[in-house]
């Protein structure tokens, strides 16, 4: 009969969350996804707020032997920034985006279409994730692994951080795109966000189809024909 000092040792995941610190920690980011063979993957958002187009997610697993230099909080670069660092990081990293349009956030509210992309993110990886670092206090359901919340992740986990900048590139060239579409809201400008431009365009204009239609200032200046 096998004893315990005698049965083989076989590391198991933690189970209590891993650690961040209030700012980036490589090494220590490093060493957390060893723990899961490299696969820890961070997730974010980015288009909650805006009146209109989609909220675009992203899941990024990055090399860590060959971590682009810069990776911040997308909110605190610069747009050339942000744009050098997302060929940087499609480049080096496994990424995957998954956005959800309109009409499903009507349907079923910013928060539940935000954290359904988020898993389809996940789940459009090239790689099966270990661990998922989601910025945020939600962890999205239907995760197929493990999934922790961590409040402030694009300013504490690199592979978050990098999420948040694929995240906002994808999206801006998304609204531009829009504005070719639907000329005179300024998507272009204001990415969809109620700035008072945007607000007069409505006033003028009406929704266009890609407004968000439950949002209230959407749906004070009615519906389109």
């Amino acid at each position: 009969m096998a004893t315990l000092g005698s049965m083989p040792c076989r590391q198991t995941d933690s189970l209590f969350d891993l650690p961040f610190g209030p700012s980036f920690d490589a090494t220590l980011e490093e060493r957390h996804a060893a723990l899961f063979g490299g696969r820890l993957a961070g997730v974010d958002e980015a288009g909650r707020g805006p009146w209109a187009g989609p909220v675009v997610t992203a899941a990024v697993v990055l090399d860590y032997r060959r971590l682009p230099a810069g990776l911040d909080d997308s909110k605190r670069l610069s747009e050339v920034q942000r744009e050098a660092l997302y060929e940087e990081i499609c480049a080096s990293a496994c990424v995957a985006v998954a956005s959800a349009c309109p009409t499903s956030i009507d349907r079923d509210n910013i928060r539940t279409a935000t954290l359904a992309a988020m898993t389809r993110a996940v789940d459009a990886l090239a790689l099966t994730a270990g661990i998922v670092l989601i910025d945020g206090r939600d962890v999205p359901p239907g995760l197929a692994g493990r999934g922790q919340a961590l409040v402030k992740g694009d300013q504490r986990c690199l592979a978050v951080a990098a999420a948040s900048i694929v995240a906002k590139v994808t999206r801006d060239r998304m609204m531009r795109l829009l504005d070719g579409c639907c000329p005179g809201y300024g998507f272009s400008a204001h990415k969809g966000y109620g700035v008072p431009a945007h607000a007069q365009a409505l006033l003028r204009l009406g929704p266009s189809p890609h407004h968000r239609l439950s949002f209230k200032p959407v749906a004070a200046a009615g519906r389109p024909e």
